[in-house]
This record gives structure tokens, C-alpha cells and sequence, in this order.
């Protein structure tokens, strides 16, 4: 006859509570004459390598029941632990934590060292990814000193290198990924070998070492696909992906991608699928198809959201906002990429399973380029100011650095500069060119576009505060700028900064309406003007510009 296994049971206490009934008792000798606890274990173990996470849970919770009616202590031990990592990947916190200090507490009472090492090396992961570095790094050490067996030092090992890869330590990295691997080795572990490769791979990757990565996902999808294991060979797809597109392999990069996405649709998971569609986006990016990018880019947003994957919306958005970069969608472009920032630092709060400083700093460099291309897409429609907000951002970041002040402040300067005259994309193109001098009128229209600057980029909430540069650039210290008639310090000092690098280099190279000055015509000017400077601001400016000049002559 068939006998029903037991039920699925919402805590381990409830399911402990059901073994114990008499109904339950009798059920169990009768289905424990026809099945083993370790072999139901390894049958939910089976569930769990193919990515089928409810049979998984269903049968480790079998396993679970049938090992407490018979009074297995170690496995009970492992099918908690077990268990526990399946709603770790649920993203179940609470209960895996619960389960997995069971699991160890079960393990210490039998005296069962290799068995409390492994709930350990467990609790050390759910650490790391509650953000608990220093934790997770102690609990991982308690681990590898109870580790007798080659599988579990590999593992620990492995989690290990995790840790150094979050804090972006690369070289401490590929030690423990290297240890991890010779451990796996010497004992056989298959799988335990892919996931190896498949993390050497990775910091190959960050390392920009495409050959040693490739090289590396390569044994990782040969191993996990003889082995049967579905989720590692889609990690695996995933990231040779990335070195094909590093390589300019598109056919070869939208192939693994393709298959990939086929595995984790199959999975049901959902984050992974975020990460596919990212990189069939960047495929159809990178090869002109910008209607086909858009869709997937924006697909892998969505699912995302829905998964919660933080990182994996973050990353989405820097890839669709260089797609909009491409196509001069400017404003759509920051948008996208204030919100890969702001993920991004949510991250960093959360100390998730990512080296965010390193993520941050190239997000920003994204954001400098696409800025910086702005600001000369602006300057296409005059001839001579053309590499004009590059020279003021330079003159004005050195002025910032004479003023001592911090890299965040330098950064909020040098983007002001590339987009103090963002405005000017709504002035007339007759009077921005104009030969002569300007009508009262005319000027009152070039007068506005400080702005016409404040009001494109009203929806973007950048990450450094652009705004009132942009609006106050040509206020003077004495009250007599514009718009707003500022006086002394209600003028922002990065305005001030920006403001006096911008009148140098006007003065310095040819416009439509007069010549060039030299320099010391130019710095004469400006003390002739002083009163519309701040007299610190302006020493330091002059000691700049005349050091710079020393310097070429």
C-alpha cells in the first residue's frame, strides 16, 4: 500500500509537535518501515541541487519527521540545516536563522564537532548577508577550526573569499577561492568545484583578466551540467555572458544569455531572470538595436522590483541609463542613474553581497561622462565656446582643491561646470550668435538662462547638489549678477567658484562678438571687477590661473 508522508508543517516546533501524536506515531513506524530518514535527506537534497524548492522543502521536512519519530540525532541535525538554507533562498531570514541554530544546537548536544561546523559556516553566510561582516567573519574562523572533512573547509573557504570580495580586497579573494578549489579537489567534489571556478571567474572578471575568466566559467558549465546541477550551470551562462560581451562576442553573448533566462524562467527565479534580461539588453545595446534594448533593460528593472533585488535593479538602471546616454536622452539618462545611486547606497546601509565603494565609483564615472557629453552636446551650436565647460571645469576643480576642499565637493563643482549652461539649449540660436553686442531685449532673453538651466533639470534629484550652481553662476558678490540679485554669501560658494572660472575663460578665448584676451588682460579684468568676487575666493583663483601659466610659459 502507499502511506502518505508527513505533512508540511509551518515551523519545526509545529512539525516536532505533529511526530509526537499518537496518530502520527503510528503513521511513521509504518512509513518508516518502508523509507530511511538519510535516505528521504538525500532524496530532498536531490530536490534542492535541481532548484525544485518546494519539493525540497517538502521532503527535508519529511525527513525531518521521520528522523525525530526514530530518533536520529544527526539527521535531524543536517535536515534543519538544509531546510534552513531553503528559505535562506526564499529570502526567509528569520526562520532560516532559527532552524540553522537548531541545527547547531542538535549537533553540540551529540558532540558532533564536523556537524556544528557545518550549521556554523551556515550561520556565518546568513550573517553576511544580513550586512554582519565582522560576525560572519569570527563565525566562518569557528567553522574552519571544527572543519575535519576537505568538502567543508572548501565551502568555508569559499565564504571566505565572498567576505574579501565585499570588501573589495581581490587579492585575499583568489586565495581563499584558490584554497577553496585544492580542497574540493582532493576529495572529488563536483559541484563543489564548479561553484570554485564560477567564483575565480568572477574576480577574474572584476580584474577586467577576461582570458583567466573565461577559462574559469568554462569548467564551472562543464562541471555543473555533468553533475545535473540547473542553477549553477545558469550562474555560469550568466557570467560567461559577461565576458562576451567584454569581448565584443555578441552572437556568443545573446546565446548564454538566451539560455540562461530558459533556465531560470524554468526556476522560477526571478532576480537571476533580471540579470539575464540586463545582459540581452546590453547585447542589443551594444549592436544598434535600441528598441529591443530599451524592452529588455526595462524588463530586468520590473523583475527586479518584484524579486526585491536591490543590486540587480541598480545595475538595470546604469545599463538602461547608457542606452539613453547613447541616444542623447540626457535627462532620462541621470534620472536612471540617480536611482542606480541611490540603490547603490542603500546597499552600502544594508552591507549587502556586493563591493559597493567599487560599484559607486563607477556609476559615478558614468554619470561624469554622460554629464560631460551634455554639456558639449550644448556647445554644438556656437563654434567658439566649444571645449568651454571643460576649461571652466578644470579651472574650477583646481580652485576648489586651492580651497581645500573634499572630493564629494569637488565632484558637485566639476558637474556644475559641465552643466552651468545647460539653459542655453533654450535661447535662440541668432542670439547666442550674434556678432555684436546684444539689444537690451536680446540680453534679457540670454539672461534667462540660468533658469531655463534649473527648470530641465527640475526632475532630476542628483546626488550632488548641481541646482544652485546652475541657478546662481552670475550672481555677483557685489548684488549687481542676475538672476536673483544675490549679495555676498547668499551666492553658494561652488556658484562663486564656478562663476569666476566661467568669466576667465569667456575673457580668454574668441567669441562671435570680440577677440581673445591674453591672460593678463583677462586676470586685469578681473581685478578691475573685483568687487564682484569674494576676496579669498579671488586670491586663491589668480594664484591658480598665474601658477597654471607659469607653468606653460
Amino acid at each position: 500500500m502507499t502511506i502518505a508522508p508527513p505533512p508540511r508543517a509551518a515551523s519545526y516546533s509545529a512539525l516536532v509537535a505533529w511526530g509526537r501524536s499518537a496518530r502520527a506515531q503510528e503513521r511513521l513506524v509504518a512509513w518508516g518501515r518502508m523509507a530511511r530518514a538519510d535516505s528521504l535527506l538525500e532524496s530532498a537534497r536531490a530536490h534542492d541541487r535541481a532548484g525544485r524548492l518546494s519539493e525540497a522543502s517538502a521532503s527535508y521536512q519529511a525527513a525531518l519527521a521521520l528522523a525525530e519519530a526514530q530518533g536520529e540525532q544527526p539527521v535531524i541535525a543536517e535536515a534543519l540545516r538544509h531546510l534552513s538554507y531553503v528559505h535562506h533562498r526564499r529570502r526567509e531570514g528569520a526562520a532560516a536563522r532559527s532552524l540553522c541554530q537548531r541545527s547547531h544546537a542538535v549537533a553540540v548536544a551529540i558532540g558532533d564537532a564536523a556537524l556544528a561546523s557545518e550549521a556554523l559556516n551556515s550561520l556565518g553566510v546568513y550573517d553576511l548577508g544580513a550586512g554582519e561582516l565582522a560576525a560572519a567573519r569570527e563565525t566562518f574562523h569557528s567553522a574552519l577550526r571544527g572543519a575535519s572533512s576537505p568538502q567543508l573547509r572548501g565551502r568555508i573557504e569559499q565564504n571566505l573569499g565572498i567576505l574579501a570580495n565585499i570588501q573589495g580586497n581581490l587579492d585575499a579573494a583568489l586565495a581563499h577561492y584558490g584554497r577553496s578549489l585544492e580542497a574540493f579537489l582532493s576529495c572529488g567534489d563536483e559541484r563543489g568545484c564548479a561553484i570554485a571556478y564560477n567564483n575565480l571567474g568572477m574576480v577574474s572578471a572584476d580584474r577586467k583578466l577576461w582570458g583567466d575568466a573565461e577559462r574559469f566559467f568554462g569548467h564551472s558549465l562543464e562541471v555543473a551540467t555533468r553533475i545535473g546541477d540547473v542553477h549553477l550551470r545558469g550562474l555560469a551562462l550568466l557570467n560567461q555572458t559577461e565576458v562576451f560581451v567584454a569581448r565584443q562576442r555578441y552572437d556568443e553573448a545573446l546565446q548564454s544569455a538566451d539560455a540562461a533566462l530558459a533556465i531560470f524562467d524554468q526556476l522560477g527565479a526571478r532576480a537571476n531572470k533580471s540579470d539575464a534580461y540586463r545582459y540581452l539588453g546590453v547585447v542589443y545595446r551594444e549592436t544598434g538595436r535600441s528598441a529591443l534594448a530599451e524592452s529588455r533593460l526595462r524588463a530586468a528593472i520590473e523583475l527586479a522590483v518584484e524579486a526585491g533585488g536591490v543590486l540587480e535593479e541598480a545595475e538595470a538602471s546604469r545599463e538602461l541609463a547608457r542606452l539613453y546616454q547613447d541616444l542623447s536622452r540626457n535627462q532620462d539618462a541621470l534620472k536612471l542613474l540617480n536611482t542606480a545611486h541611490r540603490l547603490f547606497r542603500r546597499l552600502d546601509a544594508r552591507r549587502d553581497l556586493v563591493d559597493v565603494a567599487g560599484k559607486v565609483e563607477e556609476l559615478e564615472g558614468t554619470y561624469l561622462a554622460i554629464v560631460r557629453g551634455w554639456g558639449q552636446s550644448i556647445e554644438t551650436s556656437d563654434s567658439y565656446t566649444h571645449g568651454h565647460c571643460e576649461r571652466v571645469a578644470t579651472y574650477a576643480v583646481r580652485l576648489a582643491e586651492a580651497l581645500g576642499l573634499d572630493e564629494f565637493e569637488r565632484t558637485t563643482v566639476r558637474l556644475g561646470a559641465y552643466l552651468h549652461d545647460v539653459g542655453k539649449v533654450r535661447v535662440p540660436h541668432e542670439i547666442l550668435n550674434k556678432p555684436g553686442r546684444l539689444t537690451n531685449e536680446e540680453f534679457g532673453v540670454m539672461k534667462m538662462h540660468p533658469e531655463y538651466g534649473v527648470e530641465l533639470l527640475a526632475g532630476i534629484e542628483f546626488p550632488w547638489n548641481i541646482t544652485p550652481i546652475i541657478r546662481s553662476h552670475h550672481e555677483r558678490y557685489d548684488g549687481s549678477g542676475y538672476p536673483d540679485r544675490l549679495r555676498g554669501d547668499e551666492i553658494p560658494l561652488h556658484a562663486q567658484i564656478i562663476g569666476i572660472a566661467d568669466v576667465y575663460d569667456a575673457l580668454t578665448t574668441t567669441r562671435s562678438y570680440r577677440g581673445a584676451m591674453t591672460h593678463d588682460e583677462a586676470v586685469a579684468e578681473i581685478r578691475r571687477c573685483e568687487g564682484h568676487w569674494r576676496p579669498d575666493l579671488l586670491a586663491a583663483f589668480l594664484a591658480v590661473v598665474n601658477a597654471e601659466r607659469q607653468s606653460v610659459d
